[in-house]
């Protein structure tokens, strides 16, 4: 849908479909209509749309769903339209509870076979998704639209790691989904069980869930452990959905699947739209999930847009080079310097010799000050290994971060990874 048009397609799409979303929601979501009142609801244009239209934060959602329990206001239509269910992780927080109606559901497959067809996954593929097939959305959406595809679609969930490994190589998956952390950890396990990834047939790995697959260093990480398959990233959220596939003519780019949202980037400090070429936290309107919706929603993400224009893919979609930067609420400030989250893990990835790592982050002396724990590979020189980190991290963030060497092996995860924790 709409591939290949240009940015005034796009935008007059966005547009019609913007006002249909609108008089779906006013006065049926009560969420909405509250948050809306007062506010005229002809708007000749999308920056019209975006000066009128006040942000959604996650915030608001949360109270919302506490005074409004279980599902909370923000649903269009009555509960018996409702045919799915969803829960955000809580990574940051409560977690949000989140309903779908069919149409929604089969816009969201939609948006994942954009993913998948950007990814050069076609109808013979044979898909294996290692996740637990928990309330938590991602790779729904994704097995779903791959079956609708006419994929051969094999769940992973209820599985150890390496009994996963087993069902992949003996159904001969050419396609993994997974999170970056796990594609990692897949491949620990192959290696420890004497698997040989090489008769795995994988040759493309569709990560999300994680900044990971847009890390330069974490995508050669996945690649060389795979024997050569093709990292491709994608980013959504529970309560958005699946927004972005990975440019295929630039990796490292992830493009916003528009018209399916209304794409704006602001400067997180003030609310305003961010300057060309700045970074800023992307913020979004979904233009087919009525029964759900958010309008202007502050994702937290922060991306750098490239300059408008049609990419040499062909689209002329927002995109977003080096994909979702990291979070606007994860960054910590060191000593005056800006220290986020995906920038460590480049860092750390690119030094040789780490299996896995865990940050600590306290305060000492009113100071805000990082430590890293690092576990090594088998094989490698421990003894130099911290050294070896901290030197890296001098010579990029100029700053002096201690790296020790874990006193046991450091957790593995299947979805979100959270390397980082609090210090008191």
């Amino acid at each position: 849908m709409f591939v290949g048009a240009d940015r005034h397609e796009i935008e007059a799409a966005q547009l019609r479909l913007l006002r249909h979303l609108l008089a779906e929601l006013i006065p049926a979501n009560r969420f909405y209509s509250a948050k809306l009142a007062g506010i005229d609801p002809e708007w000749g244009g999308l920056a019209e749309f975006s000066s009128r239209v006040p942000f959604t934060v996650k915030a608001e959602l949360v109270a919302d769903q506490a005074a409004n329990p279980p599902w909370g206001s923000n649903v269009t239509y009555p509960l018996d339209r409702y045919t799915r269910f969803a829960q955000t992780s809580g990574t940051t927080g409560k977690p949000l509870r989140w309903l779908d109606t069919p149409e929604s559901w089969s816009w969201m497959l939609d948006n994942w076979t954009r993913v998948f067809h950007a990814a050069g996954v076609r109808p013979a593929a044979r898909v294996f998704c290692a996740f637990s097939f928990g309330p938590f959305l991602g790779f729904w959406t994704a097995f779903e639209a791959a079956a609708r595809m006419g994929c051969l679609c094999i769940p992973g969930g209820g599985m150890t790691s390496a009994a996963r490994l087993a069902v992949m190589i003996d159904a001969g998956a050419d396609v993994l989904c997974c999170t970056p952390t796990y594609a990692i950890h897949l491949a620990e396990v192959a290696a420890a069980e004497g698997i040989e990834l090489e008769r795995s047939g994988v040759r493309t790995v569709i990560v999300a869930g994680e900044p990971g697959g847009s890390i330069p260093a974490t995508r050669r990480r996945i690649e060389e452990l795979w024997r050569g398959a093709r990292v491709v990233d994608h980013h959504g959220m529970t309560e958005v959905g699946p927004v972005s596939y990975e440019c295929p003519a630039r990796p490292l780019v992830l493009h916003v699947i528009e018209p399916a949202f209304y794409p704006e980037v602001i400067a997180p400090a003030t609310g305003q739209p961010a300057g060309a070429g700045e970074m800023g936290e992307l913020v979004l309107t979904n233009l087919g999930r009525a029964g759900s919706p958010l309008l202007r929603y502050r994702t937290g993400d922060l991306v750098r847009p490239a300059p408008p224009g049609r990419c040499a893919c062909g689209s002329a979609e927002m995109a977003l080079e080096g994909g979702i930067v990291g979070r606007a609420d994860d960054m910590v400030v060191v000593r005056g310097v800006n220290v986020y989250p995906g920038a460590v893990e480049e860092i750390v990835r690119s030094c040789r010799g780490v299996a896995e790592y865990r940050v600590f982050v306290g305060e000492r002396l009113s100071l805000t000050e990082v430590r890293i724990e690092v576990e090594p590979d088998a094989g490698t020189d421990a003894a130099r290994l911290p050294h070896k980190l901290e030197a890296a991290l001098r010579d990029a963030l100029s700053l002096r971060i201690p790296v020790s060497l874990a006193a046991s092996a450091l957790p593995r995860f299947e979805m979100k990874a959270r390397r980082w924790k609090k210090e008191c």
